[in-house]
């Protein structure tokens, strides 16, 4: 069977980033996955070693779905990043219970399920690696941004303990946990145009290069930038109460 990289998420930011860096690395074939079947199929013929698949990933059965598509086509997941994912901004109390649960499914539900699928494979050839795409959400509560930072949360915990479980199997499992960056994650999440991202979001390029590199070293944890390594640590130390309120009190 033909070892590729499968990219979730991958129309558009980080996603395509990835597939972009992945691509000129060489090694593997691309499978690039996401929503928007015009963009991932201009992105694989612009890189000309990747094929496109047309998915939502957020509806229930779509990892499997996925899976069975790349074992139809020959191929065989060797490097997994588990992209794909979106945020919502306000009160919890005020947004679409549909969209949280969407978020839930995609951000958590399918990216578990698509580990959960590769994994076996993995340990027994004892090659390959997950890259999970997760935040510096992931280390505080978030009020006004609850359910995806409970989500990325979710993210961080268990990609650490597959990190434990598949090191002894040759297998390198990370966790990405990107600050603020300039992508269309943003305008997604309701705060496009922010003054407070726009100071001081990263690239992609930036973001997706460290994350491979932490993925290639088998870091279990990979926070891009100063900044973010600072706000990072600073919630291990920080008291809860504290950490709530400051969280709570960014304008996006």
């Amino acid at each position: 069977m033909k070892k590729v990289a499968l990219i979730t998420g991958a129309s558009a930011g980080l996603g395509a980033e990835f597939a972009r860096q992945l691509s000129r690395r060489g090694g593997h074939a691309l499978v690039l996955a996401a929503r928007r079947n015009d963009r991932i199929e201009a992105l694989a013929k612009d890189l000309g070693n990747a094929r496109a698949v047309a998915i939502d990933l957020s509806k229930a059965g779509s990892a499997a779905k996925l899976i069975a598509d790349l074992d139809a086509a020959g191929e065989r997941t060797e490097i997994l990043v588990n992209n794909a994912g979106f945020g919502l901004i306000g009160r919890f109390a005020e947004l679409d219970p549909k969209r949280l649960r969407q978020m839930i499914d995609l951000n958590v539900g399918t990216l578990t399920d698509l580990c959960r699928a590769v994994a076996p494979g993995m340990v027994k050839r004892q090659s390959g690696g997950i890259l999970n795409v997760a935040s510096t959400a992931a280390f505080q509560p978030g009020p006004n941004m609850a359910v995806y930072f409970a989500t990325k949360a979710y993210v961080l915990s268990f990609t650490e303990a597959l990190h434990e479980e598949l090191k002894p199997h040759g297998v390198n499992v990370s966790c990405l946990c990107p600050g603020p960056t300039r992508t269309e994650f943003g305008e997604v999440a309701g705060f496009g145009g922010s003054a407070t991202f726009e100071r001081v979001a990263m690239e992609a390029p930036e973001v997706v290069e460290a994350g491979l590199a932490g993925l290639e070293k088998n870091h279990a944890v990979v926070v891009p930038g100063l900044m973010n390594k600072i706000v990072a640590a600073s919630t291990r130390f920080a008291p809860r109460p504290v950490v709530r309120k400051i969280a709570g009190a960014i304008k996006y």
